[in-house]
């Protein structure tokens, strides 16, 4: 039994040409009979189909689009490979915070209302203690 990187690994090697002649005779031999196999090779040959349709360049012209693709992916977007922009991130914010939370209570009315809250417990504890 092949494990499945291992068949994607003889995939692609089938796919780029990188086999010699008894092992793309055994391979095309596969494909007949190998359901799973065959699905690995029809998978990588539409992947490798994108760069089919670019136009045909020198070597260093292909690497720059080869980057390019790669570089345009999302996964891709912090690796620098892309010209495009780095997503906004809010460094600070140009109002103060307005709605009810913990944000909202800093300074003198942090301090009243923990204070409220600590005469509030001591009372109930006491209250609770005397009957």
């Amino acid at each position: 039994m092949v494990s499945e990187s291992d068949r994607i690994a003889r995939a692609g090697d089938y796919v780029l040409g990188l086999m010699n002649d008894a092992e793309r005779e055994r391979a095309e031999r596969d494909l007949e009979i190998d359901p799973a196999f065959r699905d690995a090779v029809v998978q990588l040959a539409e992947r490798m189909h994108i760069f089919d349709r670019a136009d045909p360049a020198s070597g260093e012209e292909r690497w720059k689009q080869i980057t390019q693709r790669i570089g345009d992916l999302p996964q891709m977007r912090s690796s620098g490979l892309s010209d495009a922009r780095p997503p906004t991130v809010i460094r600070s914010l140009s109002q103060r915070p307005y709605g009810v939370g913990l944000h909202t209570l800093g300074g003198r009315r942090g301090f009243v209302a923990a204070a409220g809250l600590m005469v509030a417990f001591a009372l109930g504890y006491l209250a609770s203690k005397l009957v």
